[in-house]
């Protein structure tokens, strides 16, 4: 996926859901209007992800599913993202302030689980969305860096395909990379 920021001004994630939600080739991150161009390789582990999580919680029968198209925006910040993948737990959505009228989530405590697939917007990817994901409160969330593309702080100076699982404990995140056939502890 290639990414581009469009210089629009300063949106507000208001503007953004009312403007851009049905448009999944944006998201907002700090008001700044965020152009999300996939490539075939990026939809084809994109959705390779999303097929094997579905399968899971099938055979283990939770009340939890992917949805087409959902955008998560913290409340109180001027972002909204729109994750390649995202397990959201049905049971919860009654609390979800627009669920009933939008696909938007607010709580973290309705998301199982997010994962983004790495492209040229790595920073957000590793930096800021893992802090705004720990913020809200998301108890696991997923990098796929299926081409290495993230900085060595990141993934390290071999530069190689890398998913990081991020486990909330006690409100901070703890990662753990997998690489290559590594099994994946989730």
């Amino acid at each position: 996926m290639v990414s581009a920021t469009i210089n629009t001004g300063t949106l507000s994630s208001e503007g953004f859901v009312a403007g851009y939600l049905d448009d999944i080739r944006y998201e907002l991150i700090d008001g700044e209007l965020i152009d999300l161009e996939p490539t075939g390789l990026y939809e084809q582990v994109a959705g390779l992800i999303n097929r094997k999580l579905n399968v899971a919680i099938e055979l283990l029968n939770l009340p939890w599913f992917i949805p087409m198209k959902c955008l998560i925006k913290p409340l109180g910040q001027n972002s909204a993202f729109r994750p390649d993948v995202v397990i959201l737990d049905q049971t919860a959505l009654a609390n979800e302030p627009l669920w009933k009228t939008e696909p938007v989530i607010t709580l973290g405590k309705s998301i199982k689980l997010v994962v983004e697939v790495v492209s040229t917007n790595w920073q957000n990817d590793y930096a800021r969305k893992v802090e705004d994901y720990e913020a809200l409160g998301v108890g696991e969330y997923w990098i796929a860096d299926y081409l290495g593309l993230g900085g060595k702080r990141y993934i390290g100076l071999s530069k190689q395909p890398v998913i990081a699982i991020y486990q909330l404990v006690d409100g901070i995140y703890q990662g753990q990379q997998f690489r290559g056939t590594e099994r994946l502890i989730s």
